[in-house]
């Protein structure tokens, strides 16, 4: 963090900690960040709760210096009169025409940070005659745009009509699985485009709370085994603190909000759930390979697969799993299944994107949870204990998962003396269900070899 020595010592304040190997003007990170001194000396970061979004948006790389200003008078001038903490990008994506601006403050002061950077830039341009126009453009997860633009487009449309801008949205096909932001250009005069600026974020901030409301909602049901932090949730929420080298070392708390390119990560300190996930994926990591067949709408194969196969081939080499799509028996069904094949963390994160993929393409409306079916093969000698005396075992899991679990009883089992068990629900539900069933199998696996290796041989005679 951007910290004058001066200011740092004024008044006895005490200075914070900075990262090894870091300077005493900086701490080595690829951005530069400028934060507002607080009245003991050391910087002052804004209070704004965990959930806060921060405003991130792009500006044309010839204005990345106009804003800094001369020896950063401009950008500190902004964080002071914003009360806000102001991330440029600038050394990522070199060559690049724009650059990323994140603005971490309260809504009013995120919308007024970005008010004195589009004066400022719309001043450099009338100066230089370089650009005719300069829009706003806000970066926004894919996963909350399509509540942005609501149905029919009625939500946008309505912004567009109260504001008097001109509103686009990028593509789709523009998306990586490792870039899953989408630029929202807003044209207009200043004022228009900072009234449409409050109205967009209205929006992404509501989509945004519901989502963490129901994420937080679904990690209670899994206790000690934190999905979330394997970076599968839609919205790219994730309560693991982000890895120093990722874009560089922060040296604020570790409770306040951290927002990097494409994922916004939520720092909770919850250290025991963590370390119990890390000693579950260690003991997992070398499980034998899981396969799982999921069922999508079959609408919704063109977007799992992508632009030439582009979209599942980086899902694949992201999760670690081999993932294909069944052909389909009958054109007119409704569901196609899906193969994933890989050890459980590579199952947490395919199956978990491809539940947030349908979501964020629409297959599910906004308010709907995305529920889908799941089969996986269990030896027949193990579907009576799954069943459990009289129903109680599957009746349990249901309870526990809220996942809706069958086990057909007039199944025969297939080459390898296996069975069908179907889990229907959202994807913490699924995954509880998969996780406790594959523990019943191993139970069962075990007590097996225990027999065998206590059944005499012929050579043997029992006493």
């Amino acid at each position: 963090s951007y910290i004058l020595d001066e200011e740092a010592g004024r008044d006895g304040g005490v200075r914070p900690q900075v990262p090894r190997g870091a300077s005493k003007m900086g701490t080595g990170s690829r951005e530069q960040e400028f934060g507002q001194p607080g009245a003991m000396g050391g910087p002052q970061w804004p209070r704004h709760r965990q959930q806060e979004v921060p405003l991130r948006i792009l500006v044309p790389t010839q204005f990345v210096g106009a804003i800094i200003g001369k020896e950063g008078l401009t950008i500190k001038n902004i964080t002071k009169q914003t009360q806000s903490k102001v991330d440029i990008h600038r050394k990522e994506n070199a060559g690049a025409t724009e650059k990323a601006i994140t603005i971490h403050s309260s809504k009013e002061g995120c919308s007024q940070a970005c008010r004195m950077i589009l004066e400022i830039m719309e001043k450099e341009a009338n100066d230089t005659k370089i650009v005719e126009e300069v829009p706003l453009k806000i970066l926004a997860h894919n996963s909350l745009v399509g509540r942005l633009i609501g149905k029919e487009g009625r939500n946008l449309k309505k912004i567009e009509q109260d504001t008097g801008t001109k509103i686009t949205i990028s593509s789709l096909q523009d998306l990586t699985i490792y870039n899953q932001e989408r630029t929202i250009t807003v044209r207009g005069v200043v004022e228009e485009c900072c009234n449409a600026e409050v109205e967009i974020m209205k929006k992404l901030r509501e989509a945004h709370e519901n989502d963490v409301a129901s994420l937080n909602q679904q990690t209670n049901m899994m206790p000690g085994l934190n999905l979330s932090a394997l970076g599968i949730f839609s919205s790219g929420l994730s309560v693991l603190p982000p890895a120093s080298g990722l874009h560089g070392s922060l040296s604020a708390p570790v409770q306040k909000t951290h927002y990097f390119p494409h994922t916004v990560h939520y720092c909770f300190s919850s250290m025991p759930r963590l370390s119990e996930t890390r000693r579950f994926l260690q003991s997992s990591s070398t499980a034998e390979q899981e396969v799982v067949y999921l069922f999508i709408p079959t609408p919704a194969v063109g977007a799992l697969i992508g632009k030439k196969g582009q979209h599942i081939k980086e899902l694949a080499h992201y999760a670690g799993a081999s993932i294909k799509i069944a052909a389909a028996d009958n054109p007119d069904d409704p569901e196609r299944m899906v193969i994933i094949t890989g050890p459980p963390e590579a199952q947490f994160k395919a199956q978990g994107r491809i539940y947030g993929k349908l979501k964020e393409e629409n297959f599910f409306t906004a308010k709907e949870e995305v529920k889908l079916g799941a089969h996986i093969k269990v030896p027949s000698t193990a579907a009576g204990r799954v069943i459990g005396k009289g129903g109680k075992t599957v009746n349990e899991l249901q309870n526990l998962t809220s996942a809706e679990v069958i086990v057909p009883r007039d199944q025969t089992p297939d080459e390898n003396d296996e069975v069908f068990v179907k889990i229907i629900g959202h994807f913490f539900a699924s995954q509880t269900a998969q996780r406790k069933i594959r523990e019943i199998v191993q139970q069962v696996k075990q007590q097996e070899r225990k027999h065998q290796q206590t059944v005499p041989t012929p050579s043997q005679p029992s006493k």
